[in-house]
This record gives structure tokens, sequence and C-alpha cells, in this order.
């Protein structure tokens, strides 16, 4: 086990703690060009970090060595004359024929939320707009785009068409150009939210999709990770599966969420040492949002937890975990079962502190 304590980090260049970076939807990006790790918000803590600039229109970038301690924010992305000034929500970065690719949704003061994304030669920006439109189909309420490589290498949108339209949530796919800038293709619905039998939303008025994320699993099948909420009210992650390996499908959704405690919003990483992790906010409360990391195993027909590492579900459990959920945030160290550098020496035996 590699246990992640401050004598590992360099503190100066990577001051800010995972259970202090307040983040929405987490994405993480592990660079194999520069061997960091980055990960994108909207919104960062200007009372730690007053020079950050105040206002809408702007993407900051954290970077990490070790996933537990991460730069100050800086920014990457600047409205300029970009249509939309609202929401910037759910930003992920892809690399993609060489080039950086920040998917977002986006929107304006009387428009619908629609999906695009902007373009760089590194993950740290600055990114412009990678094409003049966006990429979800004209008239329909749109968020939480995310790239797909089918198995011919033809990329994909894969984005959710709003409940708020259309009552009934839908997770949806569109092909793309091969620059990523615009739709060639119609869109096509992969599933809906009541296709799933473990969502309560139905019950109190809408069907929600959110959040997908694709991940090939080792025997070929395709597997979806995206959120909605519970018969309890709590955010949860569920799974798809394409056993075909096809964005295609058919799509057969899992009996039983991944994780039904307030947490959702998943995508799936692999660090530099190899582990497959999983990386969701928690609680859905937007104050209190913060990341919590998964290391997971990966089977034929799914995924498993085996163990979460930052210690912020400590605080942050809900739904049929709130009893549980402490107010003292947790002092444990973070701790790994192999190091998320990639570094050939194995850390010392994960203990717990006093």
């Amino acid at each position: 086990m590699f246990r992640c304590t401050d004598d590992t980090a360099d503190l100066e260049r990577y001051p800010y703690h995972i259970r202090d970076v307040h983040i929405s939807d987490p994405c993480i990006l592990a660079d194999p060009v520069s061997r960091r790790y980055y990960t994108y918000v909207q919104f960062a803590d200007r009372a730690r970090f007053p020079e950050l600039p105040a206002g809408r229109g702007y993407f900051f970038v954290l970077e990490s060595e070790d996933l537990i301690h991460w730069s100050r924010p800086r920014v990457c992305f600047e409205r300029g004359d970009f249509w939309a000034d609202l929401d910037y929500w759910a930003p992920e970065c892809h690399l993609w024929r060489g080039k950086y690719y920040l998917f977002s949704t986006f929107r304006a003061e009387g428009t619908y939320r629609r999906c695009q994304c902007l373009v760089a030669d590194s993950p740290l920006g600055p990114f412009r707009p990678a094409g003049p439109a966006p990429l979800t189909p004209e008239g329909w309420q749109c968020l939480d785009g995310t790239l797909y490589a089918d198995p011919e290498e033809k990329p994909w949108l894969v984005f959710c068409h709003e409940w708020l339209q259309v009552e009934d949530g839908q997770v949806c796919a569109v092909r793309l150009s091969e620059d990523l800038s615009e739709a060639v293709g119609e869109p096509r619905i992969l599933f809906r939210a009541s296709d799933a039998p473990w969502t309560g939303s139905l019950q109190r008025g809408g069907g929600v999709t959110d959040g997908p994320f694709l991940h090939r699993l080792p025997g070929g099948a395709l597997l979806m990770l995206w959120s909605s909420f519970g018969p309890d009210g709590a955010y949860a992650l569920g799974c798809a599966l394409s056993p075909s390996g096809r964005i295609e499908g058919p799509w057969r959704q899992q009996e039983r969420p991944l994780y039904t405690m307030d947490g959702a919003h998943g995508m799936l990483f692999y660090t530099f040492s190899g582990q497959l992790m999983l990386a969701c906010h928690s609680p859905n409360d937007h104050p209190r949002k913060r990341i919590l990391l998964f290391e997971m195993e990966e089977t034929a027909d799914g995924l498993h937890i085996v163990n979460e590492v930052t210690g912020n579900w400590v605080t942050a459990l809900g739904g049929h975990g709130a009893p549980y959920a402490q107010r003292v945030p947790c002092r444990e160290t973070p701790c790994f079962r192999a190091d998320p550098r990639g570094t050939a020496k194995e850390g010392p035996l994960c203990l717990r502190e006093s």
C-alpha cells in the first residue's frame, strides 16, 4: 500500500488538498504526455485564491502528481466572444488525435442548454471553441456530453436529453467529425431513465439522466456509468451494459446501482500505476461537494468497488447512509494499493493514524 502524506508531495506547487477542493461533476485526465493528473472547475475558491478572476465565463484547471495534493487553480478558458455565459457544467477533458478537448454544457439567457467542446494544445489551455456551434441537436435541451471512440476509432458524443423537456430523461449518442467540431449524423436514443429498475425519480415527477461515461470491460462489453436518483431521493450511480460492445446497444440496465449514498456523476480512469479508479462528487449539495475516489475491480460483466481513498465520504454520506455520516472531517491519511505517481518504489504499509 502507498500512504500519501504531505511528505510525499511538493506542497509549494501542490498546496490544495483534495479534502478542500470544491468541485461538481469531477472528471480527471491522466495525461500520458506530462504524467500529471488534471481536473477542471467552473468555479474557484476565491477566499483561498483571491487572485483568481471573478464573474462568469471561466474554466479553471488544477494539476496533481498524486491525486491528493492539487495545484492552485489557473484560468484555462476565458469566454471572450463565446456565445454562452451561463451554466458551464460538467467540464471533462479528453486527449484526442494529439489535442486536448474540453467538453461541457453551456447556456445563454433565453436559450436551451447545449453541449460543445473546446480545444487546446495543452491540458493547461488556453482552450478555444473547436467549432462555431454546439454539437447537440437544435431544439433539444441537453447536458453532460462525453466523448466515446467506437471500435473503428470513430468519435461519438454521448449526452443526456434533459428530463425537463421530455419528462423521461434520455441518454443519446451522435457521430462527430474527426476534429470534433460538428455532429455528422442523426442523434439516436440509447435508453431512458425509466428503463432502469433502481431509479426513483419518476415517482417524484420526472426521470433524470445525468453524466454518461463509457468504459470497455475486459471481455469486450461496453459499460456506461450514468446517474439518477434512487427511491430515497439520494443521488445514485448506475451502470448499463451493451454486451455487443457497440454504442448502438441494445443496452441492459444493471439491477442495482454501483453507489447509492448521495454520490454520482462518475467517470473512470487508470492511474499511472495501472489502477482503475472511479471519480464522482458527493454529497449532491452544492456547497459541500467534494471528490470521492474509489479503487475499482472490473470483471467481464461489471465493476466492483474496492475502497474509497480520499476520506471525503465520512461527512458526505446521504440516503440510507445518512445516519452514519460523521460531523468531524476525516483525519485518516489517504492510502492507495499502488503509488498513483506510477513509481516502481512501493510505499510503506498504510496504518491507521491516532
